[in-house]
């Protein structure tokens, strides 16, 4: 017998999937796997009515502690992607190897998804199961599907979906971070509704502060209450979420070239990011910071890419830890008009001294103002050389040109 393991969200795609997979690619059996990365309750529910209708076998894997302590690390790397947090890209390397594991629990000789030809999820699917013997199956794709077909073909099954549309928006939401795309949001004119927001409100005038703690430049208190990484996340989004705190309306470019439309919510990773780069701002030199921006935007790219467990992520890695060991203390974080603003900072491993910043003191140290003026007067030296040497160059082609007489009207 042979069996299959499908990733099984209980919507359009992955319900037509199932007799497809028997169907079109001759499986005796398919199986259901749905993982839990903070997605709203409903949508379990959704999973188990549907698998029980299709008389599917369905698993579900608890990987919120996992894709909490990886949402954890990339604050660490300062992740983000064209100006979001990453959510949807961390959390599908995390899927997919629950995927996996219950795959090869099973006995299974394949391993299929339901994503299209377009988007990023079937790569950083299929980037984790490749490194498996199993036959990796992408119907949607590779039958060149249509969401209409979809519907049409549901519909002549009778299968088990609400007209096949699953409502106006697309919507992907985990612990970190909340998608809404599709419909009209595909236009960029298109200004959207407040309806497709759920974990925050509008910015008002409200405000209000929190205390974050970090230790080695995780974050691990609110105003001085301890929490594990899941509810440390929930926490935040709850509090953040009433500021308007954590709303990204971008033209992403994917990375198959396509541009698209996403509109994200991310409010506790936005206060999150925030909190721990005023803190790196504190401890860190001014070069570990310039080179920590090179290092971050490369760690950022392999997450965006699915593939955060590179060879070159544990290099990466190894930097980032090194300069982590000092990002420890506190920072007071504001919430504001849609923003979370750092407001204060508190270290140990400040590379800070108020006395020696201050303009109420006449030396730093041992070092006089007076110390400065050698260093003012090299200051740009080698600039003014050049800048004399294209002025002197310049002008001895004007006399020539005059002397020659090339420069003149005959």
């Amino acid at each position: 017998m042979t069996r299959v393991a499908l990733a099984f969200s209980g919507g359009l795609d992955t319900t037509v999937c199932v007799p497809l997979l028997e169907e079109e690619y001759g499986y005796d059996e398919v199986i259901g796997v749905t993982v839990d990365v903070g997605q709203p309750a409903e949508e379990f529910d959704e999973a188990e009515e549907t698998a029980e209708a299709l008389d599917l076998e369905h698993y579900v894997v608890d990987a919120n502690e996992e894709f909490a302590q990886l949402c954890l690390d990339s604050v660490r790397a300062n992740a983000t992607y064209q100006g979001y947090p990453l959510g949807t890209a961390l959390a599908r390397p995390v899927i997919a190897e629950a995927i996996l594991e219950v795959a090869e629990e099973n006995d299974c000789t394949g391993i299929a998804h339901g994503c299209t030809g377009k988007g990023n999820d079937q790569l950083r699917f299929e980037a984790i199961w490749r490194d498996s013997d199993l036959e990796v199956i992408a119907p949607v794709r590779e039958l060149g599907l249509t969401r209409e077909w979809e519907q049409e073909y549901a519909a002549e099954k009778e299968l088990p979906v609400e007209g096949g549309s699953g409502g106006d928006w697309s919507i992907d939401t985990n612990l970190w971070s909340r998608s809404v795309e599709g419909d009209e949001l595909e236009d960029p004119s298109y200004v959207p509704p407040e309806e497709i927001y759920e974990w925050t409100q509008a910015p008002s005038g409200e405000s209000q502060e929190i205390e974050i703690a970090f230790e080695a430049g995780y974050p691990v208190a609110v105003d001085g209450v301890e929490y594990e990484p899941v509810e440390l996340i929930e926490h935040l989004n709850d509090l953040a979420g009433p500021y308007g705190v954590g709303r990204t309306d971008s033209m992403e470019d994917r990375m198959l070239g396509l541009k698209v439309r996403e509109n994200y919510e991310h409010p506790a990773a936005t206060t999150l990011l925030n909190a721990h780069e005023a803190l790196e701002a504190l401890v860190l030199t001014q070069e570990e910071r310039e080179f920590k921006q090179l290092i971050d935007q490369k760690w950022s790219k392999k997450g965006y890419e699915g593939l955060i467990d590179a060879p070159l992520v544990d290099a990466l890695e190894g930097f980032i830890a090194e300069t982590q060991e000092r990002v420890t203390g506190t920072v007071t974080i504001r919430f504001e008009g849609g923003q979370a603003r750092a407001v204060a900072r508190d270290s140990d491993y400040a590379a800070y001294s108020a006395e020696h910043a201050s303009f109420d003191t006449e030396t730093v140290g041992k070092i006089t103002q007076e110390d400065a003026t050698g260093v003012a007067k090299y200051h740009g030296f080698q600039r003014r050389l050049a800048n004399e040497a294209i002025a002197a160059n310049v002008e001895d082609e004007e006399v020539e040109l005059a002397t020659d007489g090339s420069g003149t009207d005959e």
